[in-house]
């Protein structure tokens, strides 16, 4: 419990941009529980960049509350997770916005016996060459910490039973 509130105060320490991602498997069920958090306005900016390149950032600005659909669809671009070597794509269950942070919810499906998870994680990696994505993975009694960067994107872990 220490580490969930310790990570978004090193973000927000942070001089290099930096966002947590938490993902959860719990024993026994078919789905993953994923957490997004990051700076609403880095957010807006990678999703220009990424998506809508011709959308002005002043139009994405006055989307109050941000689509659902659309934020899904970055989401989904941004992080590409693979269970038991077969990808599986995310559904946005709730969005919030959290001093000057954006935190997403995301439901992904998959199988009830979890042997691998690969984890590709690109949020800001097109704007910035020093971006840190802090990653905690839990399945069970299992849990792994990873930093990726525009270096090392991806990762396979091998989920103990």
């Amino acid at each position: 419990m220490l580490k969930i509130l310790t990570i978004p105060i090193l973000i927000l320490l942070q001089q290099v941009p930096v966002t947590f991602t938490s993902i959860e498997h719990v024993q026994g069920t078919d789905s993953l529980k994923v957490s997004v958090r990051l700076n609403y306005e880095l957010f807006l900016r990678d999703y220009q960049q990424t998506i809508f390149d011709d959308l002005d950032l002043e139009d994405l600005r006055s989307f109050r509350p941000f689509p659902a659909d659309m934020a899904n669809n970055y989401l989904n671009s941004k992080i590409n997770i693979y269970a038991n070597k077969k990808q599986v794509i995310g559904k946005l269950l709730k969005m919030e916005e959290d001093a000057g942070d954006i935190r997403f919810n995301i439901l992904y499906r998959v199988d009830k016996k979890l042997k691998s998870i690969t984890i590709r994680n690109t949020i800001l990696t097109g704007l910035y060459s020093n971006v840190e994505n802090l990653t905690i993975v839990w399945s069970g009694h299992y849990e792994s910490e990873t930093k990726f960067t525009s270096e090392h994107k991806e990762e396979t872990l091998l989920l103990k039973e």
